[in-house]
């Protein structure tokens, strides 16, 4: 097991990518800290974990705000005793032309995509920094900083943000034994890309540009997730690998 009794919080772990991660980490011997805004479908997760013998916690948390996020890293090490790994993972899209983008939309997807990358790393790293355990903090970004659409502008602009975030990160948490990675994916078959994709027309556009020709689902992630989270990957940090059916090569 890489990562035997290592103590991972994974935000947006209730459903799609986080939950794909959170139980891949759990199957490699970690413990979990499933949180999200949906408390149910956060605790369904948290009992799959159970299931296979880790613990598990199920916290709300609204990642915009720095109560709230320093609220559930402060139960995490007081249930668990210590957090060893971050996923960045909840986020949202938004799918409207940029000339009808108001300031409200673009709020809302930077401060959840962006800003909640920022609060949930500063929280989760002072704690390591205190506790002088090193860690590691992975960010889930998009191939969408390289490749852009119309229609998603401020998704673009805050996963950028992201992956240049995770690069001054790294440079500022390496003399602490943090290290900072970002794993970027193509669009993955999920509840927020399911309405799309679920439009022949659509879903035969994104394939034409995807070189393996098929729609992944998120299991696919976990093998990098795990593999970054762990010690094989010590000397890795700054890096951003791309998850994308070949995409971003053509």
């Amino acid at each position: 097991m890489r990562l035997k009794d290592k103590v991972a919080i994974v935000t947006g772990g209730g459903r799609g990518n986080g939950r794909a991660i959170a139980l891949g980490f759990a199957r490699e011997g970690a413990h979990v800290v499933i949180a999200d805004i949906n408390q149910e479908t956060a605790e369904t997760v948290a009992q799959e974990i159970r299931d296979l013998d880790r613990q598990a916690l199920a916290l709300w948390v609204d990642v915009t705000d720095r109560a709230s996020v320093e609220k559930i890293v402060e139960q995490a090490w007081t249930e668990l005793g210590r957090v060893d790994i971050l996923v960045n993972n909840a986020g949202v899209i938004g799918r409207l032309p940029f000339l009808q983008v108001s300031e409200e939309e673009w709020d809302r997807v930077m401060d959840i995509n962006l800003k909640g990358v920022f609060l949930c790393s500063q929280a989760v790293a002072k704690r390591m920094v205190e506790a002088g355990s090193g860690g590691v903090i992975i960010n889930i970004t998009s191939i969408m900083t390289e490749r852009t659409t119309s229609t998603t502008v401020p998704y673009c602009a805050s996963k950028g943000g992201v992956r240049t975030l995770t690069k001054g990160m790294a440079v500022a948490l390496a003399p602490h034994n943090i290290r900072v990675v970002a794993i970027s994916p193509c669009i993955i078959w999920t509840d927020m890309s399911d309405a799309l994709l679920s439009d022949p027309s659509a879903r035969e556009n994104i394939l034409r540009r995807i070189p393996l020709n098929r729609i992944a689902k998120p299991e696919v992630l976990v093998g990098a997730a795990v593999f970054l989270a762990s010690d094989e990957a010590s000397y890795i940090t700054g890096s951003t690998v791309s998850i994308d059916g070949g995409m971003s090569a053509m």
